[in-house]
């Protein structure tokens, strides 16, 4: 009925722009111009509305060094019940209570540069990736792990992941698997997997499956049953003209793997990919709703729900539609954007506030709450109302 309504409203206007005479001497067709424009002018606002409507909307709250903050280079974030954890240039970070904790080497830690967290949640314990080390936090006492003292392949630890008793670490010299309940470790490079670039940047583990970024070489992928690994790379090689779409991976250059529900989110300099187990999917800017090819984070909601982390503001997939939150680019205030699947049909919603900063590296969830790390501070996005109702309720403020 929608769609009729809207045919007729154009053919209505369509017929006045041919003949204007019309116009000119009949007034039943200037009522009927009047009707055609609401027509379309009611259609258009809940055409916006619905692809507005399932799109979060968020309250920010930044958080930086002058209320507590370690560092305002955030790498990465980790939800931990109530409980955030905050991997920064300058140490770790535990904000609990209104407050902030700061845990540096001098507390244990392996190295003050955090650049990737893990939790255990059977045992609760924390794993932190260093530029030092491995660290394990456990009920107040800080143990680290490296070359020297472990299995570990090398102290620059990208990426870290727990699944059931193992520990996974990305590693700049391959990936390393701690068994935590015999201690005994395993690594993983050129020598016993496909990989042919050693530096690994993240890791996804599940039950089933884990996976593996590695930059500038793809992605890897073990079996946990077999014990196999397999490897995915990019059919266009290194080129970064996208030759054959949807054919395989977007980039070998990989930043970011997130697997849920047996559905592969990657991440990559160049783009992002989507992959079912059979059918790979691209995703890019002038494709998509992304902001920018360059990420360094995805963090998947479930097979059809993604957050990106762009060097040009967070961008959210729910599977039909993109929004965008992030301070404009020129004029550094709040905003927000959706889009369609294709990235088109581009609508603005008000806001007052947005995250830190554009230049977003990490995303986690708590309930229906984000907390985002960000190159100049670390976000909370408290979740509002329907983002329809809350762009009426902005508006209704403002007049």
């Amino acid at each position: 009925m929608t769609n009729a309504k809207f045919q007729l409203g154009c053919g209505i206007l369509h017929q006045l722009r041919r003949h204007p005479e019309r116009s000119r001497f009949s007034g039943g067709a200037k009522d009927l111009a009047r009707t055609a424009f609401r027509t379309l002018l009611v259609l258009t606002l809940l055409a916006v509305s619905s692809l507005a409507q399932d799109m979060p909307m968020f309250r920010w709250q930044n958080f930086t060094t002058a209320n507590g903050l370690p560092d305002n280079h955030v790498f990465c974030v980790l939800v931990d019940g109530n409980r955030i954890w905050a991997g920064t240039e300058n140490g770790l970070g535990l904000y609990e209570g209104g407050a902030w904790k700061v845990f540096r080497p001098a507390d244990g830690l392996a190295h003050q540069a955090v650049l990737s967290l893990a939790l255990d949640h059977r045992t609760g314990d924390l794993w932190v990736g260093t530029m030092g080390g491995l660290s394990r936090v456990s009920a107040g006492r800080i143990d680290t792990f490296t070359q020297l003292n472990s299995g570990l392949s090398n102290d620059i630890v990208y990426g870290v992941g727990v699944q059931a008793d193992y520990v996974w670490a990305a590693t700049a010299a391959g990936a390393s698997r701690l068994n935590t309940r015999t201690g005994q470790w395993s690594l993983f490079n050129a020598t016993n997997t496909p990989m042919y670039e050693i530096w690994t940047y993240a890791v996804s583990p599940a039950e089933d499956k884990v996976y593996y970024a590695v930059w500038g070489g793809g992605v890897l992928e073990y079996d946990q049953k077999t014990e196999r690994w397999k490897d995915y790379n990019d059919p266009d090689g290194e080129n970064e003209i996208v030759l054959m779409k949807d054919q395989g991976l977007i980039h070998e250059i990989t930043t970011s793997v997130s697997y849920v529900d047996k559905i592969l989110w990657v991440a990559t300099y160049f783009g992002a990919s989507r992959y079912d187990g059979r059918y790979w999917h691209n995703f890019l800017t002038k494709d998509s709703g992304l902001p920018s090819n360059f990420l360094s984070h995805v963090k998947a909601i479930d097979g059809n729900r993604a957050w990106f982390s762009t060097d040009k503001g967070l961008a959210y997939y729910d599977g039909t539609n993109w929004a965008v939150y992030r301070p404009a680019l020129d004029t550094h205030k709040p905003e927000m954007f959706i889009t369609d699947v294709n990235g088109n049909s581009k609508k603005q919603i008000p806001v007052q506030t947005a995250p830190a900063h554009n230049y977003i590296l990490g995303v986690d969830v708590q309930g229906d709450d984000l907390w985002v790390a960000t190159a100049k501070g670390l976000s909370h996005g408290i979740r509002q109302k329907n983002s329809v109702v809350a762009a009426n309720e902005l508006r209704s403020k403002r007049k």
